[in-house]
């Protein structure tokens, strides 16, 4: 298209959900339940694994960084959303969009990365359990979430510079829920083969990179856990990495079933389920899993909940 058509937006319109009006007052009381638990679970993680002396390892400081990214990922996308079902007309300013965009991939593109460290940290702690403490040092931890956000940072940054890059129609609705790639990419009266490739290149290298750990981590666990002598052992064995694991069959099978589908089978239906899925979703989930699935935690949560004054202090 002509560039003499195209127009600098200074603001976009976010689509409900549902453009029913019967169901915009349930559906606004359904995901504020959920952000509302979200919050709430995911505080609760952050708070048990800080001051809980008995949850001062590097896996607890790992999810306690994961408890913080599900906590950021919801709050980027939810109370954005819960105005949509309250108004005729969601309007969200051209640098507001960008920064949602921006702080969206942001906190995906970190969970990604993060859980990729927790396979490793649990692979290191079956496989080798009298090296853990020196092998996943205090520094080590330090390190590998601070690369983590410095990753997800960098990746925000050039992913969404390149989406904000290009002139956009006379048509400013976005047909989603939050401001994402394939909705901004439909509005553009550019070329976007640039963007596009970006994003495909980003996504790819960082779903090969993580997928490539985490299988190789736990075949190696599947592999140590078979050699075991013990069936109290091996079921110990088990327990430690079970959250993350079904935490991380989660987060993928989603993202995967986003990021695969043919291009002719999308719809604004499929698209807005799955991405509701690993935004709002999944950062409530994680903290049930964590919590429902692990007796630390469990037990930390009741010696907080019976005597909190004996048994914590903030470390």
């Amino acid at each position: 298209m002509a560039s003499g058509n195209s127009t600098l937006a200074t603001e976009f319109i976010l689509t409900s959900i549902s453009e029913n009006p019967e169901l915009q007052v349930p559906l606004f009381l359904v995901f504020l339940v959920i952000y509302g638990l979200t919050v709430a679970g995911n505080l609760g993680i952050i708070v048990l694994t800080s001051v809980d002396s008995r949850l001062q390892t590097p896996m607890y400081f790992f999810l306690r960084h994961l408890a913080l990214i599900n906590l950021g990922d919801s709050t980027v996308i939810a109370p954005k959303m819960l105005i949509t079902f309250l108004v005729k007309k969601n309007i969200t300013l051209y640098y507001e969009c960008a920064t949602q965009l921006g702080g969206f991939l942001f906190f995906i593109v970190s969970e990604v990365i993060l859980l990729t460290v927790m396979a490793y940290d649990r692979y290191v702690a079956i496989c080798n359990p009298l090296l853990y403490m020196v092998v996943i040092s205090p520094r080590l931890c330090l390190l590998l979430v601070g690369l983590t956000y410095l990753y997800g940072l960098s990746t925000a940054v050039v992913v969404s510079s390149s989406i904000f890059s290009m002139s956009y129609c006379s048509s400013n609705v976005i047909s989603h829920f939050y401001c994402d790639i394939a909705p901004l990419l439909a509005l553009s009266c550019t070329d976007v083969y640039v963007p596009e490739t970006i994003v495909f290149i980003s996504a790819c290298t960082n779903l090969f990179f993580s997928l490539t750990v985490v299988f190789v981590s736990y075949f190696n666990i599947v592999l140590s856990i078979l050699k075991m002598r013990s069936s109290e052992g091996r079921k110990k064995a088990f327990s430690t990495c079970a959250s993350h694991l079904t935490a991380v069959i989660v987060f993928y099978v989603t993202l995967l079933f986003m990021n695969l589908q043919p291009r002719s089978s999308h719809s604004l239906h499929s698209d807005n389920m799955t991405s509701m899925f690993y935004t709002l979703v999944i950062p409530m989930l994680n903290p049930m899993i964590y919590s429902l699935r692990n007796k630390d935690v469990k037990d930390a949560l009741r010696r907080f909940t019976t005597n909190p004054c004996n048994s914590f202090k903030l470390m």
